[in-house]
C-alpha cells in the first residue's frame, strides 16, 4: 500500500475522522468535489504560481512523469539547483514495506542543504487549527533526510496572506507515528466507528453515506446535544441506538458519565437532561416544549442575514451582502447591501448597510433585528472596529439583535439533528424556491462573480446570491411565526 504527505489531510480535513481514511483507503466511493473545493483548488494553485514567479531560476518538474521526477530530484539536489519546483521525494515506512511520497512545492538551496517549502491557502498553521500542514512539512523534513542523508535547513509553509511560517523539525518521528496509525486503519478488515456529527461532517465527501448509516441504526451521535467525545464513550459500554440510551439512561446516571474530554475524562453532567430529552424527541417525532418561548411584543421586526467570505488568498475575510428587510403590520422592501467590486467595495457595501438601517429606525424606531446564530452579531462588532461608525447606526443594530436560535434552543426541544436553519426551516415546512442554496454554494457564486470579466455574467451571478439572501429572511421568519403559534 502507499501512502503519501496528503494522507494526513485525509485523516484531519474537514476535520478529523479515521472512518475516512479506511473509505478512501479501500476505495469506496465519494462524490465529486463541490464547486466550491474546485474554486478552493484554483485559489491555491495561483497562490503557488504567484510565489513561484518571486524566483528568478528554478528547475521545474512538473511536466515530466513521475518516476523521472524522482531521478531529476535526486540529480537537481546533487548539482545544487538553487530553487526545485514540484520535486518528489519517496522511501519506505519504518517496519513496512509500504511507501510513502512527498511531493513539496519548493526546496531552495540554503548552504550546503536546502530549506522545504510548500503553499498553503490557510493564514495559521497551528496544531489546534491545522495539524496536517506541520505534519506534512515534517514528513517532508523526514523524507529529505532519508534520501540525502542530511537534515534540511528549514520546513516552511507560505501563507495565505503571503506570510512565511518556519515550523520546527523533530527528525519526523511525530509524523511517523501518525502516518503509522493512518496506515494501521487502512489495514483494518472492517470499518471503523466514528461518530457523526453536524459541524463534523460538513464538506466531507461521505457526509450523506455516513449519516444514512447513522440515521438507520438509530446511533446516538445524531443527537445535537451529544458530543464526540459522549458519543464515542457511550459507544466503547455498547450503546449503540437512542432506544437503548433512553433505557440504560437517567438524567441523573447519565449526568455522571464520564466520557472522552481532551486528554482525560469529563463527566457529561448539565446537558444530560437535554441529551435524554432530545433523545425522546427524535425517536418520538415530536417537539417537547421546556420553556416559555420568549418573543419581543413588537409589530414589525428586521430579517438580517449576511453572506460573507472567509480569509482565503487575498480576500479580506468579507462580508458581500447584508440582507435586511422589515416583516409584519407594516411589512418592508428587501433591502440588500452589495459589496462592490472595486477596491472600496467592503466600505460601500457596509456604508449602503447603515444607511438602510437608518431608514428603518426612521420608520419604526428601536425594532428587532432578529438574526439566526451569532454570526451576524461577530461581523457588526468586527466593521465597527474595521470601518467606523460615527453616527452609532450599527452600535444601534447591535443594541437591537435578537438571535432566534437561541430563542429556539432555550424553549423548544425539536426532533431535528441540527439546529441550523436549513434544519430547522425544514422542520417548519418551509420551501424555498431555488434549487441550489448554502453558505458553501454562495462562497463560490461570488468567487466567480470577482473571477469573471463578463458583466452580464456577474449581475447574473449577483442576483442569484441576492435571491438565496432573500429566501435566508423568508425562512426566518416563517420559523418566527412557527414559534409565535407555539407561544
Amino acid at each position: 500500500m502507499n501512502f503519501s504527505a496528503s494522507s494526513y489531510y485525509t485523516l484531519h480535513r474537514p476535520s478529523f475522522c479515521d472512518r475516512r481514511v479506511y473509505l478512501r483507503s479501500h476505495k469506496i466511493k465519494e462524490p465529486e468535489s463541490s464547486e466550491f473545493d474546485k474554486l478552493l483548488e484554483e485559489l491555491g494553485q495561483r497562490h503557488e504560481l504567484e510565489h513561484l514567479s518571486t524566483f528568478e531560476e528554478f528547475e521545474d518538474l512538473r511536466g515530466a512523469s513521475f518516476e523521472d521526477r524522482i531521478s531529476r530530484t535526486l540529480a537537481a539536489v546533487k548539482n545544487g539547483a538553487s530553487v526545485i519546483y514540484q520535486g518528489v521525494l519517496q522511501s519506505t515506512i519504518p517496519g513496512s514495506k509500504d511507501e510513502v511520497v512527498g511531493i513539496p512545492d519548493f526546496l531552495i538551496k540554503d548552504g550546503k542543504s536546502y530549506r522545504i517549502r510548500d503553499c498553503k491557502l490557510a493564514r495559521h498553521a497551528d496544531e489546534s487549527r491545522h495539524p496536517e500542514i506541520l505534519l506534512q512539512l515534517e514528513l517532508y523534513g523526514w523524507l529529505f533526510e532519508e534520501t540525502f542523508e542530511m537534515r534540511p535547513t528549514a520546513l516552511e509553509a507560505y501563507l495565505g496572506d503571503r506570510t512565511i511560517l518556519e515550523t520546527s523539525y523533530d527528525g519526523g518521528a511525530f509524523a511517523l507515528e501518525v502516518l503509522k496509525d493512518i496506515r494501521s486503519v487502512s489495514n483494518l478488515k472492517e470499518e471503523p466507528y466514528s461518530p457523526v456529527g453536524w459541524s463534523k461532517c460538513m464538506g466531507c465527501g461521505f457526509e450523506q453515506r455516513c449519516w444514512s448509516i447513522a440515521h438507520e441504526s438509530g446511533d446516538p451521535a445524531i443527537i445535537p446535544a451529544i458530543d464526540q467525545g459522549a458519543a464515542n464513550g457511550l459507544r466503547k459500554i455498547g450503546i449503540q441506538s437512542i432506544d437503548h440510551l433512553l433505557k440504560k439512561f437517567d438524567v441523573a446516571k447519565l449526568a455522571e458519565f464520564k466520557r472522552p474530554w481532551g486528554k482525560g475524562v469529563a463527566k457529561i453532567g448539565k446537558s444530560s437532561e437535554r441529551i435524554l430529552l432530545q433523545a425522546e424527541a427524535i425517536r418520538d417525532n415530536k417537539e417537547i416544549l421546556i420553556s416559555p418561548i420568549g418573543l419581543p411584543d413588537s409589530e414589525n421586526m428586521v430579517m438580517f442575514d449576511l453572506e460573507g467570505m472567509p480569509p482565503y488568498f487575498d480576500e479580506l475575510d468579507k462580508v458581500y451582502l447584508w440582507g435586511i428587510q422589515v416583516y409584519g403590520a407594516k411589512p418592508g422592501p428587501f433591502t440588500p447591501a452589495l459589496a462592490s467590486f472595486g477596491t472600496e467595495g467592503d466600505r460601500q457595501g457596509w456604508m449602503d448597510f447603515l444607511s438602510n438601517s437608518r431608514k428603518i429606525f426612521a420608520d419604526h424606531g428601536d425594532i428587532p433585528f432578529v438574526h439566526w446564530a451569532n454570526y451576524e452579531k461577530t461581523k457588526l462588532k468586527a466593521y465597527m472596529k474595521r470601518f467606523g461608525d460615527e453616527e452609532e447606526i450599527a452600535q444601534r443594530v447591535l443594541a437591537n439583535c435578537l438571535d432566534l436560535l437561541e430563542v429556539t434552543k432555550e424553549s423548544l426541544i425539536l426532533p431535528v439533528y441540527s439546529y441550523g436553519l436549513k434544519m430547522v426551516e425544514k422542520y417548519v415546512k418551509f420551501k424555498r424556491t431555488m434549487e441550489e442554496f448554502g453558505g458553501e454554494w454562495s462562497m463560490a457564486q461570488y468567487i466567480r462573480a470577482v473571477e469573471t470579466k463578463d458583466e452580464k455574467l456577474r449581475n447574473e451571478i449577483m442576483s442569484k446570491i441576492v435571491k438565496y439572501n432573500e429566501e435566508d429572511l423568508q425562512a426566518t421568519w416563517a420559523v418566527l411565526q412557527w414559534l409565535r403559534e407555539r407561544a
